[in-house]
């Protein structure tokens, strides 16, 4: 008779002790620029869109699905890279995800039209699911339980300084010389970071293992058997949707308000990012002072405050603010929750991070089409408030559910 897996993640057979290997820190650093490189592919866009719309004579409501071209490829892929990932070495895939990701930029930044332009995005997004989630098995396999947090804080600190970075400057280079810059911007930085990776993964001994359809087959029924993978999965889709979903949308309601400068687009986004970084700075103090189940109950409550304070419409300074406080308070939730990821499967860690992120790329994918109906049926207010309740629940289910054996 098969024995149940536990409820509670596994703490233990993640190493066999409490050291780091020989070059972990070089190539967790490593790792974390090309994670850097990657998030610019998917917010830098956001902010030219109503760019993109004009030169290409299309809708706004059209031109944000750019954002679904780019998360859906992303998410369906995972399944198939995270098995490759285990089986035929984590180093090795993520050298090839971002070289196919700096060639997709280069294919964005020329393309002649915008059936083009969504093919580049469907590629870049292809690509990238072969860089973030991979990089988190990484970090699962080089860091013991105990520091893991952090590690992933280190992690999470490298995406969202691409968010912070990439938007407004995303917007100030539109501005200056329009949307084709944005994408030739992201192309080089993606070279840099293909360089990067080339050599700096080179301390390392990547783990390979003959690629064995049966054995892919059984590390998808040992994570689906866990009960918490039902808890991890659909809590980060639920993210992806009500919190993500609104972000192509953030340019044209600004110009529906009379503010039609890209730059001022970019910053609004950014807020997202300098709360995470704030999050990433501040981690380790807020698991002490409030532990997990506290920091997914909060991280629910002020996204679903920050949410309503963007559907007021009031100055763009107060929805950077705004959006800052979505940061924090989705770092604040979806940080514990990948932790609890990285522990479903820990023999098939890839494949469980590389599902973890299907679900929520999925989301993201789901977000903008959700938005685009809920702007168009009930209005902005409705929308994000429907959004705010969705995520409050989502902490309330994880801070139930999610919790370790004493």
């Amino acid at each position: 008779m098969n024995k149940q897996p536990s409820p509670e993640p596994s703490t233990e057979a993640a190493l066999p002790d409490e050291r780091e290997p020989p070059g972990a820190a070089r190539v967790l650093t490593t790792a974390a620029l090309a994670i850097f490189a990657s998030s610019l592919f998917i917010r830098a866009v956001d902010p030219v869109i109503p760019q993109i719309a004009g030169d290409l004579d299309l809708d706004t409501g059209t031109v944000a699905l750019l954002s679904s071209a780019f998360a859906l490829p992303y998410a369906l892929v995972q399944p198939v890279l995270g098995a490759l990932a285990d089986a035929l070495g984590k180093a090795r895939l993520m050298n090839v995800a971002i070289g196919i990701s700096a060639l997709a930029g280069a294919i964005g930044a020329t393309a002649p039209n915008f059936s083009v332009l969504l093919g580049s995005r469907i590629l870049a997004g292809a690509a990238a699911g072969g860089i973030f989630p991979i990089a988190l098995a990484l970090a699962g396999d080089l860091v013991p339980v105990a520091q893991r947090q952090v590690a992933i804080g280190r992690m999470l600190a490298a995406a969202m300084l691409g968010n912070l970075l990439g938007s407004p400057f995303a917007g100030l280079v539109g501005d200056a010389i329009g949307w084709r810059g944005v994408f030739a911007l992201v192309t080089l930085i993606a070279v840099v970071a293909f360089v990067a990776v080339l050599f700096g993964f080179r301390v390392m001994v990547d783990q390979r293992r003959r690629f064995d359809l049966a054995a892919v087959g059984t590390g998808f029924q040992t994570i689906l058997r866990n009960p918490l993978a039902k808890i991890c999965f659909s809590a980060v889709l639920l993210e992806g949707i009500g919190v993500f979903g609104v972000f192509p949308y953030v340019a044209a309601l600004l110009v529906a308000r009379g503010e039609d400068r890209a730059i001022i687009a970019g910053l609004v986004i950014a807020g997202f990012g300098i709360g995470g970084i704030i999050y990433s700075f501040t981690v380790s103090t807020l698991l002490g002072r409030f532990g997990e189940q506290h920091m997914m109950l909060g991280g629910g409550m002020v996204i679903a405050a920050a949410l309503l304070v963007v559907a007021t419409g009031l100055p763009w300074p107060v929805e950077f603010l705004a959006f800052m406080a979505l940061g924090l308070g989705f770092y604040s939730l979806h940080g514990v929750i990948q932790v609890y990821a990285t522990e479903l499967a820990p023999h098939a860690r890839g494949l469980a991070m590389s599902l973890h992120s299907a679900f929520f790329f999925l989301g993201q994918g789901l977000g903008p089409i959700g938005y685009r109906y809920g702007l168009a049926t009930i209005g902005l207010a409705k929308t994000n408030a429907l959004a705010g309740l969705t995520l409050v629940l989502v902490g309330i289910m994880c801070a139930h559910f999610l919790r370790r054996k004493r």
